[in-house]
């Protein structure tokens, strides 16, 4: 069941590029090779329930992105001034570009250009500072933007942004608070300028601009938001604006937005959950906006427009909690459990994915519908410009404590998101059928994505039968899979035999950083009582270990020298595979499996900054190392 490397690690770094999709042997699990023509499903093969696509060239892609970039555009990212980065900026910097990092005036550099990405400024007040500086005239001639300059002039862009957000108006009185300078001719001009600059940077086949934004709803600092993107390329985008909160705070509406611009455009949308830690158990409760119970309806539109989840950023990991997953050694990874003003709120379900994923089980049982059949997606929501997910080399989620000095110590900030407290992440991995707009939306419409919390740890999942050690070694591995089982993302009909799925499973890890330690699947069924349950098996791991009589492994060990900040990959496997069934399967259960793939442990970016200071890591109450890791979409079975 459990194999380890197929090369070694030498081999494996001075010859695979995991971004490049070229035909190596060893990455022909992960890389699209395949030219042959389209393949159909292998007899014996497990049924998909919504007929996934067979990719037409026998095989897909592997792209990396960020879906959660904000530039100086949003207001809260201009509250540092002239410390986050333009729009082009952040364009170059995410294709490969060096750039200038407006708060040091420094050099700085992406260490491996990103495949996509999603500007995601708000909706909200959008490009409005940026606007009142170069002193555009349809805004200053409203009240407000003259208030709004001459608080720049005096206090500077930190009291120009909090202004702007218009925190001292009553929340349900700010789109009247802001009528006037939210006039469709002003937001026009904001959103062109964010669409053209999509279109400068977007060049198909090689690095896409997902044209998109956030819809930003916080009722009582309750994180409600989405990120969005769309489709279309900018003629199309330039026929609608971006849905705001000050229109509505309610999800519902949101999708009506989506439904309507459809029909009258053509454009399609996903919305994307982001930071459900943040929502106090709102983002995956099970009550509608009025607090009702779903309905059919409601749950279709939410699958609908809400196919993918943000499982884990820069303020947080929303996958799950150790109150929630206690017999889960791993649930405890870079828990922020409190609302976007910094309090501390107890743990609910639903402001966790895991939770979520198994409470839409219940739903499906009980309106033949499931409203959180949902992928997992990584992004930064980064608010300097700067997509960083380096450990050693991250800038932070704002730019008013980018420096050492301003996050540890006696002079350290007091933001409410304080980078000391965050981790450098992440990122989603897309199998796509070719790098543009189309396709990349298409593999998030399918599910057919995956998260990391930083590292681009390559990870492949198939649910099928028939599979054989042989295919995982394969080159052709994908158009194995494809024709033998359903991807991630996917849903499994039961076998006429009532056989259990067989899981075809290879993760690598990222070329650049720490080895795997070990993969596992995470089941989360409904038994036979109605009672949600969820369970972990670790089913590939490295080195000699054996799996203890209760089903868990013994430590990989950790070779991080916390006076270096340093490590060494002497344990840990640089690719684990494996062919797995579900012990305790049973045909009768609706259930999803996802795998996680585990990194050894490595230094955490705080280390970095306090050696650089000369403070001793362990003297911090924070934890001086990171077990990083990736997380598949789920696969669901449907009896």
């Amino acid at each position: 069941m459990v194999t380890g490397t197929r090369m070694d690690l030498a081999h494996l770094l001075s010859t695979v590029s995991l971004r490049t999709g070229a035909s190596l042997a060893l990455l022909g699990a992960l890389a699209a090779c395949s030219q042959a023509s389209p393949t159909t499903m292998a007899e014996g093969s497990v049924a998909t329930a919504e007929a996934a696509p067979v990719p037409q060239g026998g095989d897909r892609e592997l792209l990396w992105g960020d879906t959660h970039v904000h530039t100086r555009n949003s207001v809260d990212a201009y509250a540092s001034g002239l410390g986050s980065a333009d729009i082009d900026s952040a364009y170059r910097f995410a294709r490969g570009a060096p750039v200038v990092f407006p708060k040091t005036g420094q050099k700085v550099q992406i260490d491996e250009p990103l495949d996509f990405i999603v500007i995601a400024d708000h909706a909200e007040n959008l490009g409005m500072n940026v606007r009142i500086e170069r002193g555009d005239e349809a805004i200053l001639a409203t009240d407000l933007g003259q208030k709004w300059l001459q608080i720049l002039k005096e206090k500077g862009g930190s009291a120009m942004s909090a202004a702007i957000m218009g925190f001292s108006a009553p929340e349900d009185e700010r789109a009247a608070y802001f009528a006037d300078v939210t006039t469709d001719a002003i937001r026009q001009t904001s959103w062109n300028e964010q669409i053209a600059a999509a279109e400068r940077y977007n060049t198909p086949g090689k690095f896409t601009a997902m044209i998109g934004w956030e819809w930003s709803s916080t009722p009582n600092t309750r994180n409600l938001h989405r990120v969005v993107m769309t489709n279309v390329d900018g003629d199309v985008a330039r026929q609608f604006l971006p849905f705001s909160y000050y229109i509505s705070n309610r999800p519902e509406d949101l999708w009506s937005f989506f439904e309507q611009t459809h029909a009258r455009t053509g454009a399609d949308f996903v919305g994307m959950p982001h930071n459900s830690n943040l929502s106090d158990g709102l983002m995956f409760a099970t009550k509608d906006s009025d607090g009702e119970d779903f309905t059919v309806d409601y749950a279709r539109r939410r699958s609908r427009w809400e196919p993918v989840a943000e499982i884990t950023q820069y303020k947080g990991t929303s996958e799950t909690h150790p109150e929630l997953s206690p017999t889960d050694e791993f649930a405890g990874f870079e828990l922020r459990n409190m609302l976007l003003s910094g309090q501390a709120t107890a743990v609910s379900e639903g402001s966790y994915l895991r939770s979520a994923l198994l409470n839409g089980l219940k739903e499906e049982q009980r309106l033949g519908v499931n409203p959180f059949q949902l992928g997992l997606g990584g992004a930064s929501d980064t608010h300097t410009g700067l997509s960083s997910q380096r450990e050693n080399n991250f800038y932070g989620k704002m730019a008013e404590d980018y420096l050492p000095a301003e996050r540890i110590g006696p002079n350290a900030g007091g933001s409410v998101f304080p980078n000391a407290q965050m981790s450098a992440g992440g990122l989603t991995g897309v199998w796509a059928d070719y790098n543009d707009r189309q396709s990349i939306f298409d593999a998030f419409r399918r599910r057919e994505v995956f998260a990391t919390s930083g590292p681009r740890i390559g990870l492949r999942m198939f649910a099928g039968q028939s599979f054989t050690a042989a295919d995982l070694a394969s080159p052709a591995f994908g158009q194995i899979g494809y024709a033998k089982g359903v991807p991630m993302g996917g849903t499994m009909l039961p076998m006429s035999t009532g056989e259990a799925p067989q899981f075809a499973i290879v993760a690598v890890k990222d070329p650049h950083e720490a080895n795997l330690d070990r993969v596992q699947v995470v089941k989360g069924w409904i038994d036979a009582n109605g009672v949600a349950r969820e369970k972990v098996f670790n089913v590939a791991w490295s080195g000699g270990r054996t799996l203890r009589a209760d089903g868990s492994l013994p430590d990989v060990g950790n070779t991080v020298d916390l006076t270096t900040a340093r490590y060494t990959n002497t344990i840990g496997a640089a690719e684990l595979s494996t062919l797995w069934r579900d012990p305790e399967f049973d045909a009768n259960q609706p259930a999803f499996y996802y795998v996680r793939a585990i990194q050894i442990p490595t230094p955490r970016q705080h280390v970095f900054d306090a050696l650089a200071m000369g403070v001793d890591p362990t003297t911090l109450d924070l934890p001086t190392t990171i077990r990083e890791r990736a997380w598949s979409s789920p696969v669901w079975y449907r009896p």
